[in-house]
């Protein structure tokens, strides 16, 4: 596809870069433009170094929620003017970020990807990476185009994403948007590669944080349905429905094809690191408490709300999302194929931070 110029925010994040080398890969005669945050720059532009076809990205130093982007006058309208494709990744997800920084990253620059897709008029689609926690503390089936129906949030974080996409569900029908929600972000499924050790990884640091001959309780409750899809596969989804008009005005959830309960996962995990686990169920304020372990919270910051987020018991229907991959080969790996990459990983964290500490000692 000649003359396709695809603006891409929230380099150098893992999930923008590994887009931008899919777009270098997959499409030989696309131009990239970046919209790096300015203390970001060094960071991006030492990921660029190791990058094939790199002569066809342009960065641009500029901020996703401001006003333009944080570009100049000739800048924007340079941008507004070539840009056929955009991928808004720019977002807050970690939950400790300040009320006021998830409002400006997560709505403020959901607003400002709004204004641009109105004036650019070359534009095709523009793709909201949002995530499907979206839903809050909702449980049962959540479908494709709920949203906003009165659910508490875990964090300011996922409150903000809900708010980012009703900004985007308001110019959907004038507007070529479609909205991405993934659900468990994890790692790269063949590298082990991740930003930040959150989240899904506190179930790797729970087996690995207590002495080896020792049985751990599970955190959660063990029938819980919990899914997770890693960043490659989730970059590939993106790609895709970025170029193809099936999924324009659409919300997908993308989710593992597996049905998978806390059990399965803790038990994969037990398996994988050589750990023993309990049948039981640890109740949520001892759990809490086994998180705050000298081991674990040095190396996690949000436990609490990753425990609540995964008891909250919510299932994702994908239907919408899974009619668009058909027949596409982009199929989600099997979490038993890539946990060992998880464990690995965690180890090696877990090991360098017991090292900086011995060494601060």
């Amino acid at each position: 596809m000649p003359n396709e110029v695809v603006l891409v925010t929230g380099f150098p994040g893992i999930e923008s870069r590994m887009l931008v080398e899919r777009i270098l890969a997959e499409e030989p005669e696309t131009k990239i433009l970046l919209v790096v945050w300015h203390d970001l720059m060094d960071r991006a532009q030492l990921a660029l170094e190791s990058m094939d076809h790199r002569d066809r990205i342009e960065v641009l130093a500029g901020d996703a929620a401001a006003i333009d982007l944080g570009l100049s006058g000739p800048e924007y309208r340079r941008v507004v003017r070539l840009v056929t494709r955009a991928h808004h990744l720019a977002r807050s997800t970690y939950v400790g970020v300040s009320k006021a920084r998830a409002h400006y990253t997560n709505v403020q620059g959901a607003i400002e990807m709004v204004e641009l897709a109105a004036e650019a008029s070359s534009l095709q689609c523009l793709v909201h990476h949002s995530s499907a926690f979206v839903s809050g503390d909702r449980s049962g089936t959540v479908y494709e185009d709920d949203l906003d129906e009165g659910q508490g949030y875990f964090s300011e974080v996922q409150r903000t994403q809900m708010q980012a996409e009703r900004v985007m569900r308001r110019s959907m029908r004038e507007l070529p948007i479609t909205v991405l929600r993934p659900t468990m972000l994890v790692g790269d499924s063949v590298t082990g590669e991740v930003d930040r050790f959150g989240g899904p990884y506190l179930l790797v640091m729970l087996l690995l944080g207590v002495p080896g001959d020792l049985a751990v309780p599970m955190p959660i409750p063990p029938a819980v349905p919990v899914d997770f899809v890693p960043v490659d596969y989730v970059v590939k989804v993106a790609h895709h429905v970025g170029r193809h008009a099936t999924a324009l005005r659409r919300t997908l959830h993308i989710r593992s094809p597996e049905r998978l309960t806390a059990r399965d996962v803790f038990e994969l995990i037990a398996q994988c690191s050589g750990r023993r686990v309990l049948q039981s169920y640890l109740p949520s304020h001892l759990a809490n408490a086994l998180v705050r372990t000298p081991g674990i919270k040095r190396v996690l910051q949000e436990p609490r709300a990753f425990l609540q987020q995964l008891s909250a018991g919510a299932c994702y229907d994908d239907r919408t999302s899974r009619r668009i991959l058909a027949d596409t080969g982009i199929v989600c790996p099997a979490l038993a194929s890539y946990i060992d990459t998880w464990v690995s990983a965690v180890k090696a964290h877990v090991g360098t931070q017991r090292g900086v500490g011995s060494r601060a000692q």
